[in-house]
């Protein structure tokens, strides 16, 4: 019984836009992870007004950011949930 092998094929055409989902697949992810943790924080009294604010913003700019680099690299939002096959969708 032979195994087959997945082999990793790299077009060079693709592969700047290729690794700019994958890090963007990163990035969301940190970025969904830090909100929800914001909103828990939020949810239980611990942040101060200003901190709230603080964070509110920075999420905001976050997420405009993201919306500029998916842009540049001809992604939509939903090209970043990769599928980890038996796992299912990242995001």
């Amino acid at each position: 019984m032979s195994e087959q092998r997945r082999r990793v094929e790299l077009d060079p055409d693709t592969v700047e836009r290729d690794l700019a989902r994958l890090v963007l697949t990163v990035v969301e992810l940190l970025r969904q992870l830090m909100e929800r943790q914001a909103l828990r924080r939020v949810e239980g009294g611990e942040l101060t007004e200003e901190q709230e604010e603080r964070i509110g913003l920075t999420l905001m700019l976050l997420e405009d950011r993201m919306e500029v680099l998916r842009t540049r690299f001809g992604l939509a939002p939903e090209d970043l949930n990769i599928d980890l096959g038996p796992l299912g969708p990242l995001l």
